[in-house]
């Protein structure tokens, strides 16, 4: 447990940051799982309109520290191969 007033202070700035870094990735998981039914579903222009929604979104969580800046474009590169290895 925290001693120091300044240690108590951080402790709950931690929480805090915690429960919006949790909305946040949870968010950006969301908009993942979303593409992936969206390929499962086959139809290729429904794929890429909705990776077109969810790349800033990946992207913006890699600005915010959620995800590694490489780990994003990973992600965003590797649902865009698999769209367009789709029949069109």
């Amino acid at each position: 447990m925290a001693n120091t007033s300044s240690a108590k202070k951080m402790a709950r700035k931690i929480v805090k940051r915690t429960e919006v870094n949790r909305a946040r990735r949870s968010r950006m998981r969301t908009f993942i799982r979303n593409v992936d039914e969206a390929i499962e579903g086959g139809n290729r222009t429904a794929a890429a309109d909705v990776l077109r929604a969810a790349e800033p979104e990946i992207m913006r969580a890699a600005q915010k520290g959620i995800l590694h800046k490489n780990t994003a474009s990973r992600k965003v590169s590797r649902l865009a191969a698999r769209i367009s290895s789709l029949q069109a």
